[in-house]
């Protein structure tokens, strides 16, 4: 038969193609055509880019697949079908555990927990929705362009790469610490940048990035960090997964940090390259918060963030100064009962920045959105903890169709019902250039009245900064600020409160008069 004269030239010839792309460096992978075809099925302009991502998971398969294909074609050629046979089934194991490392093994499964260490039994599975009528949720309101723009946007340093965060240490040094995504962090003192990093921990921090939300993602020093020396960096580690970890400074010179001080608190299996979040923040009741996105791809296929079961999706709370690695405080909302202890919040995509109010303590969150809408979510000081913001069954204030795929149309079909469904108090849309929500802070400098108690946050791709407060009535108004041409990749406040920007370009700008 003509097929069995040709079928072993064919194998090989696949198995050869398999190998060569499975051995093309990174640079090299068909990450624009991968890119273009990926922006033309989920157009929804996120925070992260997808470059080579699907590439670089593919590739062990790619290399497994290439090795059993070349050993059947070879066998086939030479007449040793059991021989062949026998192969084939051995290759088949091969590629399922492959698919299984793939697929399963990176997700924070039972079967991965298992591996680790068998005493731990949390689970992956969604949680399950108690059905209730459905909410009607209100029409997005458009932000009102009303151009303030009190003071100007001063230039502080430039050259640090790409910053991701900025932390003032509350020590009254009056020096700023800034996080670089590469794993530098840098100290601004009088105005200037100190030669010499305060840390270095380029040699555990992800350097092959596969998007733009890995790296050292956040920074916070504790509130004694005058009598302690403490402070926490979370990052993306080399194997793609979260690590939050405590640091001390140098017994011999403030500005030095000792990177052999690295104590780990916590870690979190990232199932993909996006949706990492990794803010941390000291509460004013002096736990710490920890952002976690869903961990990707874009539409929460795994149901983390609806899953009470996982740290994905999540807003984290927990007790630094109590227990080994870190205490649970005793109101979270799922401390004995079904859900996670470290669980504060839950339902969400990726909470990229958020913040208190330094006067209130209310808490503000910016929530990266999907398609459509970003989102501003607000926890005031005092609710109760353990409220479900709604991803991936809500974006902005619009329910997502359940039956709704990534390339296809929202269809007739309602989605679940959320029992306990806290809607964002504010969106804005897509449309503009305007792409991913970023976190800001309340005012509450002294140098611009104007914007005393205004939460003011921006937008990643265009530089759009705007003012979000409370009008007479109690209603949420929305104010454009400044119109800038800053790539923001997080705001911060210095010890005054007053207000800086980052950039993508490498700059930190400080609002002044």
């Amino acid at each position: 038969m003509v097929y069995k004269k040709y079928l072993p030239t064919l194998i090989l010839i696949i198995a050869a193609l398999a190998l060569l792309a499975g051995l093309l460096p990174g640079g090299l992978s068909p990450a624009g055509v991968l890119k273009f075809a990926a922006d033309r099925l989920v157009a929804d302009g996120d925070f992260e880019t997808i470059d080579a991502a699907f590439y670089n998971r593919l590739r062990p398969a790619l290399l497994a697949g290439g090795v059993w294909l070349l050993g059947v074609g070879v066998l086939l050629r030479r007449g040793l079908r059991r021989w062949a046979a026998g192969l084939a089934g051995a290759g088949g194991l091969v590629l399922a555990i492959t698919a299984g490392n793939l697929a399963v093994l990176r997700l924070e499964s039972p079967l991965y927990l298992f591996l680790l260490d068998p005493t731990q039994t949390a689970t992956a599975t969604e949680a399950v929705f108690t059905p209730t009528p459905t909410l009607t949720p209100t029409g997005t309101p458009v932000p009102t362009e009303v151009s303030l723009g009190p003071g100007h946007w001063e230039p502080v340093v430039t050259g640090l790469g790409q910053p991701t965060v900025l932390a003032d240490p509350g020590d009254g040094s009056g020096r700023l610490f800034v996080g670089v995504r590469l794993g530098l962090i840098r100290v601004i003192r009088d105005g200037a940048l100190l030669p010499a990093p305060f840390l270095d921990l380029r040699d555990r921090v992800l350097q092959e990035f596969e998007s733009l939300e890995q790296g050292l993602l956040g920074l916070v020093f504790h509130p004694q960090f005058a009598e302690n020396g403490y402070f926490y960096v979370n990052y993306i580690d080399p194997d793609g997964n979260t690590v939050l970890s405590r640091f001390s400074i140098s017994a011999d010179d403030p500005n030095r940090a000792d990177p052999d001080s690295e104590h780990r608190l916590l870690g979190i299996l990232q199932p993909d390259a996006i949706h990492n979040a990794g803010h941390i923040v000291f509460g004013p009741d002096g736990y710490l918060y920890i952002s976690s996105g869903d961990g990707g791809p874009q539409r929460d296929p795994f149901g983390t963030a609806q899953s009470l079961d996982v740290m994905l999706g999540k807003l984290l709370r927990i007790d630094v100064d109590a227990g080994e690695p870190y205490g649970i405080p005793p109101d979270n909302p799922f401390v004995g009962s079904a859900g996670l202890d470290e669980i504060y919040a839950f339902g969400m995509r990726n909470p990229w920045r958020f913040s208190f109010d330094a006067l209130t303590g209310d808490l503000y969150i910016g929530e990266v959105g999907y398609r459509t809408y970003e989102e501003v979510n607000f926890i005031p000081a005092g609710e109760e903890s353990g409220i479900n913001l709604g991803w991936s069954r809500y974006e902005g204030f619009e329910p997502i169709r359940f039956d709704q795929v990534e390339v296809g149309t929202p269809t007739a079909t309602p989605p679940p019902p959320l029992p306990d469904y806290t809607p964002p108090i504010w969106t804005y849309e897509h449309g503009g250039g305007r792409c991913a929500v970023v976190g800001g802070y309340v005012y509450r400098g002294a140098g611009i009245p104007e914007l005393e108690g205004i939460y003011i946050y921006g937008d990643y791709c265009t530089g759009d900064i705007w003012g979000l407060h409370r009008g007479p009535s109690g209603e949420w108004v929305n104010e454009f600020l400044y119109d800038t041409t800053f790539t923001i990749t997080s705001f911060g406040v210095d010890a005054a409160h007053e207000l800086y920007v980052l950039t993508f370009t490498g700059e930190v700008f400080r609002l002044v008069p």
